[in-house]
Parts: C-alpha cells; sequence; structure tokens
C-alpha cells in the first residue's frame, strides 16, 4: 500500500522557544522545515517547497514582509499560503501583510491547538484551490480539443470537395504564421492578434466555397462575370457558417478570428476588394496577412486556369505589381513582413505541395 505523502510546513522564526513550541504542536501530523532568518528561508524553497509557511514578521536584516514580497515573486511559491507570526497587533502591519498575500495572522504567545486549526483550516482550503485549478485546467484542455476538432472539421469538410483546397488551406496557415510572427517581432503595431490563434483560424478562410456550384468552382476556363459574382459569395457563406457555429458553441476570440479572416480575406487596402468594399485600417488585421497569404499560394499553385508561378516572380508580382495584382491591394506593414520571410514562403510552399 503506498504511504500518504505528509504535508511540509515551513517555519521561518528567529527565536529558539517559539520553534520549539510550533514543532511539538505540529510536528506530529505534518514534515516540519525550519529557517531562522528571511534568506536562509528564500534558499530552502529553492531546494524544497512546502505546503504552507508560517513567518515571522519582526526578524532581522529581512523582515517578513520583505521575505512575502519575494516568496510572491516566485513563481514556485507564489501560491503557498503563508500566515505571519506576531506581536504586533496594530491595524496597519495586519493590512500591509494582507495586501501582500498572507492568508492569516497568528499571534504571540501561541496557542498550539490553535495553531494547529489555522493550519489544518488553510491546508485544506489549498487542496480544495488546487482541485478547482486542476478542474479549470481539464475544462480549459477539453474546450482547446474541441476547438481543434471544430477546425479540423470544418477544413476536411472543405478539402472533401477539392483536395487541392485541403493543401491550400495548410500551407497559408504556415503564411500567416511567418508574416504575424514577423510583424509582432518588428514592434510598434498596435491591434496585432495573437500569432497562434490566427494561425489555426486561417485554416478556414475558404470554409465558404462549400457553398459554390462545381461548375463554377473547378471551371478550367476564364469565369464569366456572373461567375465571379458568384465565387465571391464564399466570403459571406464562410462567415456564415462562423456565425452559425458561434451560436451553437458561443462566442469566443477564436471564432472572432475565423469569422474575420473567412469574410474579409478578399478586401483590398485601397478599397477594391469584396465582398464590401471597405479600405485601409477598416480591414481586421487578421485579414490584411490572410491576405498576402492567399494571393502568394494562389501564385505559387497550380490551378485548372493557370500554371504555377516560380516563387520569386509571385514574390515580384505582390510586392511590385503585375496585371493581376498591386501593392496597393495590401497593407504595407504585411508587405514589409513578407519582405522579410520570403525564404520561409518559399519552403512552405515546396513542403506542402498540391497532391
Amino acid at each position: 500500500m503506498e504511504a500518504t505523502l505528509r504535508e511540509k510546513i515551513l517555519v521561518v522564526e528567529d527565536t529558539a522557544i517559539n520553534i520549539d513550541v510550533l514543532l511539538e504542536a505540529l510536528s506530529g501530523p505534518f514534515d516540519m522545515m525550519v529557517a531562522v532568518d528571511g534568506p536562509s528561508a528564500l534558499r530552502l524553497v529553492e531546494q524544497t517547497v512546502p505546503d504552507l509557511i508560517l513567518l515571522d514578521v519582526l526578524m532581522p536584516d529581512m523582515d517578513g514582509f520583505e521575505v512575502l514580497r519575494r516568496l510572491k515573486a516566485l513563481p514556485a511559491t507564489r501560491d503557498v499560503p503563508v500566515l505571519f507570526l506576531t506581536s504586533l497587533n496594530d491595524e496597519a502591519s495586519e493590512r500591509l501583510g494582507l495586501e501582500l498575500g498572507a492568508v492569516d495572522f497568528i499571534s504571540k504567545p501561541f496557542n498550539p491547538s490553535l495553531v494547529q486549526a489555522r493550519v489544518r483550516n488553510h491546508l485544506d482550503l489549498k487542496k480544495h484551490r488546487d482541485r478547482l485549478s486542476d478542474r479549470v485546467a481539464e475544462r480549459t484542455r477539453e474546450l482547446g480539443l474541441t476547438r481543434e476538432a471544430t477546425i479540423a472539421g470544418m477544413a476536411i469538410l472543405a478539402e472533401f470537395r477539392d483536395n487541392e483546397t485541403g493543401a491550400h488551406v495548410r500551407r497559408t496557415q504556415h503564411y500567416v504564421r511567418s508574416l504575424l510572427g514577423a510583424m509582432e517581432a518588428a514592434g510598434g503595431l498596435v491591434g496585432l492578434p495573437d500569432v497562434e490563434m490566427t494561425s489555426h483560424s486561417a485554416v478556414l478562410h475558404d470554409i465558404g466555397k462549400v457553398a459554390i456550384p462545381d461548375g463554377i468552382l473547378f471551371k478550367p476556363g476564364r469565369l464569366t462575370t456572373e461567375e465571379f459574382e458568384e465565387i465571391k459569395r464564399h466570403t459571406l457563406a464562410g462567415a456564415e457558417v462562423i456565425q452559425r457555429t458561434a451560436a451553437i458553441l458561443g462566442t469566443n476570440s477564436f471564432l472572432r478570428l475565423a469569422g474575420e479572416i473567412t469574410e474579409f480575406h478578399h478586401e483590398r487596402w485601397d478599397g477594391t476588394g469584396y465582398p464590401h468594399g471597405v479600405r485601409g485600417e477598416e480591414i481586421p488585421w487578421s485579414a490584411r496577412v490572410m491576405a498576402v497569404a492567399d494571393v502568394y499560394d494562389a501564385l505559387v499553385s497550380k490551378r485548372p486556369y493557370k500554371p504555377a508561378f516560380p516563387h520569386e516572380r509571385a514574390i515580384e508580382c505582390i510586392l511590385s505589381g503585375d496585371d493581376r495584382t498591386l501593392p496597393a491591394h495590401f497593407c504595407p506593414a504585411v508587405l514589409d513582413a513578407l519582405r522579410e520571410v520570403q525564404d520561409q514562403f518559399a519552403g512552405i510552399a515546396a513542403n506542402i505541395p498540391d497532391a
């Protein structure tokens, strides 16, 4: 039978008689650790993290308030409950201790049964908080898995229609991560979305294509004006899919970003895009980044209506323009990032080919 681990109590006290009283009161049910001053206590917790700390307030060199500040600054001991041992009974000292994070005060001289009761109560409270924290962490993990399953399911749905779409969305996910990473590293840009969450959301940007008839989606020749209008509809159809998903799962940051990208990734910086014709900073950051990733991938990919462009030509088309695209179509900050990561784009395109 596995032995139950005993909880560890650290006593930080510079008076021998007080240490003896506390050890006699607590050493039965608990494993005891002792430090006679603040620096010794801080060195000790670096080696062994206790479950609870009894901390004297009045000590030479470093008082209990300063020790507590340092304990709260350390990730390992930030959440360890600290009970002050004090002969002080003024309100200001008690308020300061509580503000710094102490959970209780035990007055000197000690009542052994009261010390035992308070220590046990605070250890039980800590166990309860730890269990709640574990449950929150598990629920967060489950929600993350649900989010990933939602993404995967929608992306697979699009891939069933068109395997090229499947490879396309995976490549653009990596392009978006590269661009946003470079922009974040450069600094100075206000309102940038989270890199990882945006790159995960990017795989849904073409989900609306499931609503486009095959005869138009796979047409090898040039689209008529009416057919192109039908193609444009995939942005609004995709946005509707995200909105209806949010109505079921609840709106969150991931679905908000997915909705932005899906609806606005064909908008242009100069206002000549679709479906709304918005321009400049009216376009969400996530969609501005997606626009560059999407166009680059369209250029370097072979499609029924065009051959694949070499990487160098695709970059030149975006940065300098040709009869298909102009730099004015894209956010200047995203173009700056593309210049930085263009070699990464070439690697991504090579590593995730169309099947």
